[in-house]
């Protein structure tokens, strides 16, 4: 593998650890938050929901921005976005302030969320694509791991009142690095083409280490011409409504596992079964650790077993270690076997859905379209995301039980959507991926 492909994908999937990160921190200064702002449970929960809401919207505005400017181009922005979050959330001034930092912060993970796998998607052979593209969910849980970690570690040297700032400012570490290794990686050779500039998208495509470029080059350009020329298409159209069906539906599934609900409230989850804050953080660095092991494993295997089947065997883990929480939550009784619970929740999800989601999406669109059905898919996800993380806590307070009864109950579903109708997309090209799924 090429020098110069390697550290493209891993530019890319910085912005998995970034949006790991970010989203995880939280977990570990909800009740900081809380005593710091005097927040009620509703105000606990719309804290840790504004990110989310900025999530959708650089979900939805970050695909428009990708296709005009470049996946590599939009998410520099992104890193400056997560830079100026960090920074904000560890000085604020203020619940507002801080609500408006976190809020910025969203949009760079939402727009990192959809550009991050279309760029390294868009470097990638095929034979390689679901590994490399899966390097963006690594760094996902890598970077939810670190927090996790960050959390404890500060929680364990630094108990003054201004701990929780320093967990949250951590991020500033990671956001500058994403920024500077973005200013050594070039453009998707495919962006160029639809850009008219063939001869650059002809260098890059040797330089990435190409057998045959000018093969690749019309191969790319023929894909594109099939779909109407080199001009940028509309997602809403009836021949992809299939498409769009797999984008929201794959989106949807994955926030109603629960999975960062119970992320975000962890500690609290915990807490409510009545550990205390030092071994609910480190039962929550076990979990992340399981989590990255898992994500590991689903990698890479992914390209041989393929999405469908991971999806089909964590759907059933899901359920039935989701059923298993809700038990001991509605009897209180067995509170021992809550961490083995989510554990195996934990290892099911990650070895199926969140090795699978990002990959799949990024390669059933056609390249005029990529960015944009990514962006519907991601969009998708973190409106479900923002949804349940805004109501879990209010729903929590009066039964503990129902929220996981309920995210089993969902993972019984999607594993019949995905047996009936998911097609399998491991080994085919961007360009044959359309042939494949019959639109063409």
């Amino acid at each position: 593998m090429q020098k110069l492909l390697l550290k493209g994908a891993l530019t890319g999937a910085l912005g998995g650890l970034l949006f790991g990160f970010d989203t995880a921190v939280i977990a570990g200064v909800t009740h900081s938050l809380q005593l710091q702002f005097t927040l009620t449970e509703a105000q606990k929960g719309f804290t840790v929901a504004i990110a989310l809401y900025g999530t959708v919207l650089g979900s939805i505005l970050s695909g428009p921005l990708g296709q005009r400017i470049g996946s590599r181009s939009a998410l520099r922005i992104m890193g400056i976005l997560y830079l100026i979050s960090a920074l904000g959330c560890a000085l604020c001034p203020s619940w507002i302030v801080f609500l408006l930092c976190r809020f910025l912060g969203g949009i760079g993970i939402g727009g990192s969320s959809v550009l991050g796998p279309v760029y390294i998607a868009e470097l990638s052979p095929a034979k390689w694509r679901g590994r490399m593209v899966g390097l963006f969910q690594i760094n996902i849980v890598l970077g939810i791991l670190l927090a996790y970690l960050s959390n404890a570690v500060i929680a364990h040297f630094i108990t003054s009142p201004i701990q929780w700032r320093v967990q949250l400012g951590v991020g500033v570490v990671p956001a500058i690095l994403f920024l500077l290794m973005l200013l050594t990686v070039p453009q998707s050779a495919r962006w160029l083409i639809t850009q008219n500039r063939i001869e650059e998208a002809a260098q890059i495509l040797a330089n990435l280490g190409s057998p045959n470029p000018n093969a690749e080059l019309e191969a790319i350009t023929s894909s594109l011409q099939a779909e109407g020329g080199l001009i940028q298409h509309t997602l809403f159209q009836s021949r992809y409504r299939f498409l769009i069906f797999l984008a929201i539906s794959i989106g949807l599934f994955n926030q109603l596992s629960g999975i960062n609900a119970i992320l975000y409230y962890l500690n609290d989850i915990f807490a409510s079964a009545g550990f205390s804050s030092v071994s609910a953080n480190i039962q929550a660095v076990v979990i992340g650790l399981a989590n990255l092991v898992a994500t590991l494993i689903g990698i890479s295997i992914i390209d041989r077993i393929g999405r469908k089947p991971l999806l089909l065997i964590g759907a059933v883990g899901c359920a039935l270690s989701l059923a298993g929480v809700a038990w001991i939550f509605h009897t209180n009784q067995h509170l021992h076997l809550l961490l083995p619970l989510l554990i195996a929740f934990i290892l099911s999800f990650a070895l199926s859905q969140g090795s699978v989601i990002w990959v799949y999406l990024s390669e059933v669109f056609p390249t005029n379209i990529r960015a944009k059905g990514q962006s519907l898919g991601s969009s998708s996800h973190w409106i479900a995301n923002g949804l349940i993380a805004n109501t879990f806590p209010i729903i929590a307070t009066h039964s503990r039980a129902i929220p996981f009864a309920f995210f089993a109950a969902m993972m019984a579903v999607q594993f019949i959507t995905v047996l009936c109708l998911y097609p399998e997309t491991k080994g085919q090209t961007l360009e044959t991926m359309q042939t494949h799924l019959g639109l063409h």
